[in-house]
């Protein structure tokens, strides 16, 4: 492959030039943050310094095809790629469909994650089972990247939605590291013990709450962001609604063990009772719905989407999609989720497997259609053009990065490093990032 030389010239802005040019803080227009009885009127009563909800029914509003902020005038259009395995990012030409060059960053790359401001893209390097982790900035009208900031396991990188601090996610650690999102200096942290695997996060359509998915037990957790506390923590199952889970799961919190390690029945006559009690979830992607009144899980052990109640953090539906249900993205005008079926319930898959990515309707709650990725594939994490015509996703263990066409649902595959994981397009519409690979809103 031969490298873009604009992505190998060894003069690149320096992190204080980088970081000089990004506003951190949010400067809201006249009236927004100031007008409470107007916030009131549609509904909303937000946070101190969050932009207001304009569409209440919608909290995707803002980030429909075409509304981009002024922030992002000038981004080149790209899709950039970490390749966690080599620490590496690939830069692809989405007009041409080509590999534009290739940059070192840190180990173990995650997500690339925009920041509150738009202003920036952070790599999310966690260098999993080391302590070198670390954030590298790209400068989305470059493409160049800057000096890396050491920071302590970042596995994701989400921010309170008044911009003022980013949410690291230490995912190994059980924590939530609140930091300056300039300097990345830590400001204080909020445990979330009964979190195992802490990963990924949406947020409350006021921005008081934050909801937080625990990979390796099963679960998400609630978190007050206003008190700096963890609210309550809920198991999830597609068995959600059978007396027996009801039941095991209440005897598993009293004994304070976990119910998913629990030692399953052994009898035949048990068989149904241990595959509804025992067979442990693994929660990954969550996203709210357009009213913000639920939150969609994607359950790569489940193979489908729980849905739970925001207010009494209650599950009340269950979705089977495909094999690996991952990563979630809403459509433009969001009236659909798409879901990226990664075609293996193994963390470390196979090339080739029954990857497909699923569409649900926001309304009727109901798949109302399947692409599947031909000849197998791996969908795992990513993002919608701006234009919505196109849903962008890694191929985590086929070394590719899938096309959609979100009209006909045909695939095209550009080949990158090894073990893609949370690409994002650039630009996006949007006024603000909340995080991940473009929680824009």
């Amino acid at each position: 492959m031969v490298e873009n030389p604009q992505m190998n010239r060894k003069q690149v802005l320096s992190l204080a030039t980088l970081l000089s040019a990004v506003v951190v803080f949010p400067t809201l227009v006249s009236g927004q943050a100031s007008a409470p009885a107007a916030l009131a009127a549609r509904g909303v009563q937000t946070v101190p310094g969050m932009p207001e909800v304009r569409d209440a029914s919608n909290l995707y509003s803002e980030t429909g095809a075409g509304k981009f902020s002024a922030a992002v005038a000038g981004a080149l259009p790209r899709v950039y790629v970490p390749n966690r395995a080599e620490n590496s990012v690939s830069v692809i030409d989405p007009a041409t469909l080509k590999v534009l060059g290739k940059f070192k960053v840190g180990v173990n790359p995650q997500h690339i994650v925009p920041a509150w401001n738009l202003k920036t893209l952070w790599v999310a390097n966690n260098a999993e089972g080391r302590t070198d982790g670390s954030l590298t900035p790209i400068d989305p009208l470059t493409g160049l990247s800057g000096a890396s900031i050491a920071v302590d396991d970042p596995y994701n990188i989400y921010f309170t939605p008044d911009g003022t601090l980013a949410i690291i996610v230490a995912e190994a650690y059980k924590r939530l590291d609140f930091r300056d999102p300039q300097s990345m200096a830590l400001r204080y942290s909020i445990a979330t013990p009964d979190c195992d695997g802490i990963n990924h996060a949406d947020f409350s359509i006021d921005g008081r709450i934050a909801v937080f998915t625990c990979e390796f037990n099963g679960a998400v957790t609630k978190v007050d962001l206003v008190n700096r506390r963890v609210l309550a923590t809920l198991t999830v199952s597609k068995y959600f609604d059978r007396p027996e889970f009801a039941a095991a799961t209440a005897s598993a919190v009293a004994s304070g063990k976990p119910y998913a390690r629990a030692k399953p029945p052994s009898t035949k006559a048990s068989q149904s009772i241990a595959e509804l009690c025992f067979t442990k979830g693994m929660p990954q992607d969550v996203r709210a719905s357009p009213d913000g009144k639920t939150y969609y899980v994607a359950d790569m052990m489940a193979d489908g989407v729980h849905v739970v109640d925001l207010d009494t953090f209650k599950q009340i539906g269950f979705i089977p999609t495909g094999i690996g249900a991952h990563g979630l993205y809403p459509s433009r005008d969001g009236k659909q989720l798409y879901v990226a079926n990664r075609g293996t319930n193994l963390i470390r898959g196979k090339p080739g497997g029954k990857g497909s990515v699923s569409v649900i309707d926001f309304g009727t709650r109901a798949v109302v259609k399947t692409w599947p990725v031909p000849g197998g594939g791996s969908p795992d994490m990513g993002n919608v053009s701006a234009d919505g015509e196109y849903l962008w996703l890694s191929g985590r263990f086929d070394d590719v990065v899938y096309r959609f066409d979100t009209r006909s649902g045909t695939v095209d595959k550009i080949k990158v490093g090894r073990e893609p994981h949370g690409l994002t397009v650039w630009p996006q519409p949007g006024r603000y990032s909340l995080g991940h690979t473009g929680n824009l809103r």
